[in-house]
């Protein structure tokens, strides 16, 4: 199976303190990857290099496929993002602002179908600051689905959503 992301000895600095000091893994095509470690391990940092957000100090990333010494704008119309915290616009409705993010992206998934997988047909014309916090997951949720993306990065996905709404939708991991 091809590979989906590679890392190799993966390095980032903030003044003296080493964050990430060479860290190495790959995740294939399909594959759930999960980075486990304790509170300052650098988890965090690296998730942020690979979303594009940080800047590595050194090291390589391999993005399907290709080499890249950093996440740029074409590896980006690829990627998913789920924060553990989102702040979403508030006085926008739930379809409005799936169809503004879809306006960014060059390949997207329909609005029906995205409201749909995340249950919220219901809150299409519903304004944002009137959802639940779980609806707001799930809203974020479909956010990161809307470009169709070939990698998705969930930090806490399932943050603030109800257990009903985990096991009807596969949340659950």
């Amino acid at each position: 199976m091809e590979k989906a992301l590679e890392v190799r000895d993966l390095k980032k600095y903030y003044g003296p303190v080493k964050a990430v000091d060479g860290v190495s893994f790959y995740c294939l095509r399909g594959q759930v990857f999960t980075l486990l470690g304790p509170n300052g391990a650098g988890k965090t940092t690296i998730v942020e290099i690979l979303e594009g957000l940080r800047e590595a100090d050194s090291g390589e990333i391999v993005f399907l496929g290709k080499p890249c010494r950093r996440i740029g704008r074409a590896e980006k119309e690829r990627i998913g993002v789920v924060l553990q915290q989102t702040n979403l616009l508030r006085r926008i409705k739930v379809r409005e602002m799936l169809e503004m993010f879809a306006s960014f992206y060059s390949r997207t998934v329909s609005t029906a179908h995205l409201l749909e997988i995340c249950s919220l047909e219901d809150k299409a014309n519903t304004l944002v600051e009137n959802l639940s916090g779980g609806q707001r997951q799930r809203l974020a949720i479909a956010l990161a689905l809307v470009n169709d993306p070939e990698v998705i990065f969930l930090d806490e996905p399932t943050t603030g959503l109800d257990p009903q709404a985990r096991r009807n939708k596969g949340f659950d991991a």
